[in-house]
């Protein structure tokens, strides 16, 4: 029975130190997060330093950029969306390429953009010109209709 105990703490104490571990590695990572936030979903927390999601706005920024009138693409994605882990290692890196400044929306934790900018699905990618919308795509995206894409409605 003693040993029973022991061990029963011992596991209790392995199972605190994971949580304290957890714990300390959020708000680590969450110490100098781009959203006006630390109460964010445990998907978005995993993404802060993946390098393709490296150029989020919000959504302030977002609209301030559109009523400028300067040419703004919005790429509109969730974390938790399988079709934006798919393409965003897809877009992202032709946007650099390409030199094209993607701005990232994060729907999941700015949900009002759903209705802000009549997204019906993720991924969109949208770009505006002096405030209007001018072209958008939605859904998954190979390689070369991203290319297509920023070569004849961004960069034209």
């Amino acid at each position: 029975m003693k040993k029973m105990l022991i061990i029963g703490g011992v596991v209790l104490a392995i199972f605190a130190l994971i949580i304290v571990l957890t714990q300390m590695s959020q708000s680590e990572k969450l110490a100098n997060n781009p959203y006006d936030t630390d109460d964010l979903d445990p998907a978005t927390i995993d993404q802060l330093d993946d390098e393709n999601y490296q150029n989020i706005a919000l959504p302030g920024e977002v609209a301030e950029q559109i009523e400028s009138g300067e040419p703004t693409t919005v790429y509109f994605f969730s974390p938790t969306c399988v079709h934006c882990q798919n393409t965003t290692p897809v877009l992202m890196p032709v946007a650099e390429d390409m030199d094209v400044d993607v701005l990232q929306y994060n729907l999941l934790e700015y949900e009002q953009g759903w209705t802000d900018y009549f997204i019906e699905a993720t991924p969109t990618l949208v770009h505006y010109e002096n405030g209007e919308e001018v072209s958008r795509w939605v859904g998954s995206q190979p390689k070369e209709n991203i290319e297509e894409f920023f070569r004849e409605v961004v960069k034209k």
